[in-house]
């Protein structure tokens, strides 16, 4: 296979999946959102472990990244839903966080344009436990618009890599075929 190959351009879009998907960790772990940094964690192995295969011809490897590329289509598919209130779903409910924090998308108080303000609850109490509420204003974008962007873009990106990691397996198949009648 040549340089500019579909095993090259796989190179290219597993590299820019973990570009995308280290940034969305970043902007999940302020959030404390803890199931998509799961998922974003096991996203980020599962393409490493892709684009070792692709550059080492292991074509099992490109498999497991190809079937992980439908999964990741498919939590892609539930954010987008989750964050449009699709289907029952509530963007409000603290089902991405595990009931463990009261915190949500880093977005949604820090967007582009936010403005941001803290109310303390007790006026002139203030200790290390005590709860602020938070008023968020003028913002230029909706969060749940800025999260199903990034969902939109991951989606795009892994069918992208599915396609080509099916090419790449059937590439590489083919020419060990090919060199077995040798």
């Amino acid at each position: 296979m040549g340089c500019c190959s579909g095993r090259c351009t796989l190179i290219f879009i597993c590299t820019l999946q973990l570009v995308l998907a280290l940034e969305r960790q970043v902007f999940d772990f302020l959030g404390y959102q803890w199931a998509p940094i799961l998922a974003n964690f096991f996203h980020i192995i599962i393409v490493i472990l892709g684009l070792f295969g692709t550059i080492q011809y292991r074509p099992r490897y490109i498999v497991v990244y190809a079937v992980w590329a439908a999964l990741w289509v498919t939590w892609n598919i539930f954010i987008i839903c989750f964050y449009l209130e699709v289907g029952g779903l509530s963007k409000d409910s603290d089902l991405l966080t595990f009931n463990i924090s009261a915190h949500h998308s880093w977005w949604g108080e820090h967007g582009p344009g936010c403005v941001r303000r803290e109310m303390p609850q007790a006026p002139g109490v203030r200790t290390t436990e005590s709860q602020s509420y938070i008023t968020v204003m003028g913002c230029l974008l909706d969060y749940q618009y800025i999260e199903v962007a990034h969902s939109g873009a991951q989606i795009l990106v892994a069918l992208l890599g599915f396609v080509y990691a099916c090419y790449v397996v059937s590439a590489i198949t083919e020419e060990e075929d090919s060199c077995e009648w040798l």
